[in-house]
């Protein structure tokens, strides 16, 4: 699943992002209301965390220009403004839930998760993933491949976690620097070789098939074996 977060303020928007993308999310930040409409109406979001107040097109503005394009997106709003008016402005622009800052990324994440629920109806969020005998779970930080605990680094989980909710695509360097380590430009190193490599050798080394392969001139994918 993927997540747009408008804010402006750096310090947040990253600190929501890592939190997100830790639990194994995709995440776009956007730090003006212009720039956060234009990806809001050009990509598909599961949700939007969008703040209240931005530069050069503020929160509501974006929210009422959202939905009137017929965007049903679930979109969190967040603001300093505590004020029972402002909940209620921010409701009725068509925001689906409101959030006062400071906040705990806990309680963030738990009305992302409601906001998701909702939106697919009495689906469940997945919570455990599986490719073919692989299996990970967000919520235990657990992985294991036919039945045996695979021990991963924090940041091999993320990759494993962003692998396997893009089974069987090819995902370039670039999607990985922004998707996993919410790079949005090319630090010049091999961090993702060697994180690739390691995350390799432990869930395929010793196993029949080889699940992590990689696309020679284009990237990695993640494919159950045939």
């Amino acid at each position: 699943m993927k997540i747009l977060v408008v804010e402006d303020d750096c310090d947040v928007a990253n600190f929501v992002a890592k939190g997100l993308t830790e639990q194994g999310y995709g995440v776009d930040i956007a730090t003006d209301g212009r720039n956060g409409l234009f990806l809001a109406t050009g990509e598909p979001y599961d949700a939007i965390v969008l703040d209240r107040m931005l530069p050069i097109m503020d929160g509501l503005t974006v929210l009422e220009a959202l939905r009137k394009s017929g965007s049903g997106v679930p979109v969190l709003l967040l603001s300093a403004l505590s004020d029972v008016n402002e909940r209620i402005r921010g409701l009725r622009a068509g925001s689906d839930d409101y959030l006062t800052k400071p906040f705990a990324f806990q309680e963030l994440l738990v009305r992302l998760e409601v906001l998701l629920r909702r939106g697919q109806g009495s689906a469940r969020i997945e919570t455990v993933l599986r490719v073919a005998d692989l299996e990970l779970d967000l919520l235990a930080r657990s992985v294991r491949r036919q039945g045996r605990v695979i021990e991963l680094q924090p940041r091999e989980f993320q990759l494993l976690a962003f692998f396997m909710r893009h089974l069987g695509q090819v995902v370039t360097r670039t999607i990985l620097l922004e998707g996993v380590w919410n790079y949005h430009f090319d630090p010049q190193t091999n961090v993702i070789d060697v994180h690739v490599s390691r995350l390799r050798q432990k869930i395929d080394r010793g196993f029949p098939a080889c699940l992590l392969q990689t696309i020679r001139g284009a990237g990695y994918t993640l494919r159950a074996p045939d």
